[in-house]
């Protein structure tokens, strides 16, 4: 085993999946995590379900939500991309997810309803597992925590950076030279060659770095106000027939929407999601009026079959930032920042774990192909450069809920406004304009896939001679 020290701050997806890369190396490497007992649940909301779940950490048979991750009671989608790098990180990790419960559907069966109508029904697409975060969390975790000088260390806060004098003196105030101190409160400091923050959207590392002469990151934030408002339900997983989730998007003009996806233990996530004044509450009648109020009764009539189980969470930290370390003049060595920690979206996108499972495979690359002097900042980079498409999905579409005051440039206006002609495409039945938008949507493909001829002659024959009908409305039940 290599005698280098790595220490990752924060358990979390991008945390994990950081120590398993580095782990995989023979590296030792700690991860300090702020919160306590990550291994044994704590209690849950009562009637929660029965699960199948893997038995330690869990109450009932599931995984409780950890309080570092305060969405994580509300649905997650573990989008297409995400799941094919964890799975190339973790082999066998989507077979234990679905050993667990998680439930395997494709995107094709989902009934989505977007800005212009239902998307395409019943055509194979994309390969989802939908489960509970707590659960993807937890099987990660254990996985990780059986890698060869792997360690994991609860209840451990940081509260700052520091480097010894060329590996042996005390700290010296400065990012050069020597090895990283990480200090925490209540620990000894813990000495490390290379020290990964991922920490998430509330990082500290600005702070830290201030005393050690480099200066505060261009952060951009994007905030269009939405709040989430979630519950668990008791219902089978046919529960609408041979539809196999359901996904209505809050749009310019209808800044509401909501999600209900299968889980493991018997259970659905239902989520309402609205901007600004158009939030969820947390009560319960509130919350039925307005699923209610939504464009289409499926999300109401769903849950007035279902059982509820347990109280109404709600989350409102929705905002899009961006931290631009790539761009600061200096850099110091063996310091890297992954997941929401360089860059978090909207989660109602569901891109943040996908994002922090490709950076992943970027940290792989860079150490397989060995550490020369420089190689952290030519990998911020780089990991830069995987956030700059789902950043632009995110901030492209928060920006239309925020009006005409957002700043959006000329060029974004027009690409826009070409994407919302493949939209309209597919709302009428066309296939390649459905995957165009599903290959972007996953991040699986580039947006010069919607640019293809075939798309471009499809627009210009339905402006001339008009398009055919919309797609109809999926095949939901309506009683049971």
């Amino acid at each position: 085993m290599s005698t280098e020290h790595s220490v990752v701050i924060g358990a979390g997806m991008a945390g994990l999946l950081t120590a398993a890369v580095i782990g995989a190396t023979g590296r030792a490497v700690t991860v300090l995590e702020q919160d306590q007992d990550q291994d044994q649940g704590q209690g849950q909301d009562q009637d929660q379900g029965q699960g199948q779940g893997p038995g330690k950490g869990q109450v009932q048979g599931v995984p409780m939500p950890r309080g570092g991750v305060p969405q994580g009671r509300q649905p997650h989608v573990l989008l297409h991309q995400g799941l094919s790098a964890i799975e190339e990180l973790l082999p066998g990790l989507r077979g234990e997810l679905i050993a667990a419960g998680g439930v395997p559907l494709d995107t094709g069966d989902l009934a989505w309803l977007g800005e212009r109508g239902w998307a395409p029904f019943g055509t194979p697409a994309f390969e989802l597992v939908s489960a509970s975060r707590p659960l993807v969390e937890y099987l990660v975790r254990r996985r990780v925590a059986e890698l060869p000088g792997v360690e994991l260390r609860d209840g451990a806060r940081v509260r700052g950076l520091s480097r010894t004098a060329n590996g042996t003196g005390p700290g010296t105030g400065t990012a050069a030279g020597g090895r990283w101190l990480v200090e925490c409160f209540d620990a000894s400091p813990v000495g490390a060659d290379l020290v990964v923050d991922a920490s998430g959207r509330s990082s500290r590392l600005p702070d830290w770095l201030g005393p050690l002469g480099i200066e505060q990151p261009a952060t951009t934030v994007v905030d269009a106000g939405f709040g989430y408002a979630g519950r668990v339900y008791a219902a089978p997983p046919d529960h609408l027939g041979h539809v196999a989730g359901i996904v209505m998007l809050p749009v310019p003009g209808a800044p509401a929407g909501g999600v209900a996806l299968p889980v493991e233990g018997g259970r659905w996530l239902v989520a309402a999601v609205g901007a600004e004044n158009h939030r969820p509450p947390r009560d319960p009648a509130g919350f039925d009026a307005f699923l209610s109020g939504l464009r289409d009764p499926a999300l109401a009539d769903f849950t007035r079959r279902a059982h509820a189980l347990g109280d109404i969470t709600v989350h409102r930290r929705t905002h899009n930032v961006r931290r631009r370390y790539d761009r600061l003049p200096h850099w110091p060595d063996g310091l890297l920042v992954m997941g929401d920690a360089l860059c978090a979206f909207n989660p109602v996108y569901g891109q943040g774990i996908t994002v922090a499972a490709t950076q992943a495979l970027l940290l792989r690359q860079a150490l397989a192909t060995g550490t020369r002097p420089g190689w952290e900042r030519r990998l911020i980079r780089r990991l830069h450069r995987a956030a700059d498409l789902p950043w632009a999905i995110a901030t492209g579409e928060d920006l239309r809920h925020i009006g005409d005051d957002a700043p959006v440039s000329a060029l974004d206006t027009l690409f826009g406004r070409w994407s919302g002609e493949v939209d309209r495409l597919a709302a009428h039945g066309n296939l390649r304009a459905q995957r165009a938008l599903d290959r972007v949507y996953h991040l699986v493909g580039s947006p010069a896939g919607l640019l293809h001829p075939a798309l471009l002659a499809a627009a210009v024959r339905g402006r001339l001679l008009g398009l055919p009908a919309p797609a109809p409305r999926p095949p939901l039940a309506t009683s049971r």
